[in-house]
């Protein structure tokens, strides 16, 4: 989620000359009426003429509310969709037909006072059929936890609900929620600190970390320090994406200063709160990236041709990032379609093509969209 907080701390840095209707967006961070949000009409195409770079934006489908998740099934033609406030799932046909699906029980998205929450990731089995196998990992906030829960979906619908790792702290935007299976069959999942920033720091504590599991929420073999921690010292990652090596990246939403692009490595401490953006703290790591805030917010990424992509929601624009060559450096960060289209999260690769699914986030009721970009 974002932070209403540190939106409302850093408005003053646009001072007066900002036009009223940006001002309006970039306000409190949440859920906007549609009047606030400046978009073009479904039929827009906006084009790029740079090699490599984003090509096209299409409407793919129309009347969606807050989606948070975006993630295809093992065969590649569909997509199952998550919405945060209504913890409704759709599946998505590449023809941009969808059908509802099912909601997550005992999701609660507010009251505010908590934080606000609701329905976050989705992560189908890797070896997901519909018949031998069923499963489907959500990530979403109770009234009192955030969770990851297992459900079975057979091609049709969702059912027998099952908490598989639970005692994941909420607080505040700070919930974490992307969850994805990495290239070893593992699920890795990003938590955030719940507002009480020490526990990034704390090894004993799941929030403030990128987990790495089984499918029944055990600690997954070979993890750094044998419980369920992969990294530690994150405040709010919200992305997860692996490159054409296997390595792990994430994106993590920061305080004041900067906001991050990690790569994420086992037992590696990533900084909060000691360190926000650059690092140089004895046994600390630094982003490969950092992102101003009035440009950032970066939400979700995924990686196109060796290329990263992330969605930004303050920023409300799509970011590139290629990374050097089989290096761990990247370079020149470009973005695209700068308040075009209103805030961006959920973002995914359609499989076997160099296309992106990319969602719009709080424009108002059933005035959300999924775009099609396509990438040079």
């Amino acid at each position: 989620m974002t932070d209403p907080g540190r939106s409302v701390r850093r408005s003053s840095r646009f001072g007066a000359a900002s036009l009223a209707a940006v001002a309006a967006l970039l306000a409190a961070g949440l859920s906007l009426p549609a009047s606030a949000a400046a978009v073009p009409s479904a039929t827009a195409v906006a084009t790029v003429a740079a090699d490599g770079a984003p090509a096209g934006v299409k409407t793919l489908s129309t009347g969606w509310q807050t989606p948070w998740g975006i993630s295809f099934l093992p065969d590649g033609r569909s997509a199952l969709v998550t919405e945060r406030l209504s913890s409704e799932v759709y599946l998505l046909d590449r023809d941009g037909s969808r059908k509802r699906v099912g909601a997550v029980p005992y999701t609660v998205p507010e009251p505010y006072d908590e934080g606000a929450g609701g329905l976050l990731g989705v992560a189908p089995s890797p070896t997901w059929n519909g018949k031998t196998d069923k499963r489907v990992f959500f990530m979403h906030t109770t009234q009192t936890e955030t969770r990851v829960v297992r459900m079975d979906y057979d091609g049709t619908s969702l059912s027998n609900y099952k908490a598989v790792l639970t005692g994941i702290r909420r607080g505040g935007d700070h919930n974490g929620g992307r969850i994805a299976f990495g290239p070893d069959g593992y699920l890795y999942v990003t938590t955030g600190d719940a507002l009480q920033p020490k526990l990034a720091q704390d090894k004993s504590s799941i929030n403030g970390k990128i987990l790495r599991i089984t499918k029944t929420g055990a600690p997954a073999p070979g993890n750094p320090f044998g419980n369920h921690i992969y990294s530690y010292g994150h405040r709010n990652p919200q992305g997860l994406a692996w490159d054409r090596n296997g390595r792990l990246w994430s994106v993590e939403i920061g305080d004041q200063k900067s906001d991050e692009l990690n790569l994420i490595k086992p037992g590696g401490n990533y900084g909060w709160p000691s360190c926000e953006g650059s690092c140089a703290a004895k046994g600390m790591t630094s982003p490969k990236a950092t992102f101003s805030p009035e440009q950032g917010v970066p939400a979700q990424l995924t990686v196109v041709n060796n290329v990263l992509y992330v969605s930004a929601l303050r920023g409300q624009r799509l970011w590139r990032v290629p990374i050097d060559g089989d290096s761990e450096r990247v370079g020149t960060k470009t973005s695209f379609y700068s308040g075009q289209y209103g805030r961006l999260r959920a973002i995914a690769r359609v499989p076997g093509t160099n296309e992106l699914w990319l969602g719009t986030s709080d424009l108002g009721y059933g005035k959300d969209k999924i775009l099609r970009v396509s990438v040079k």
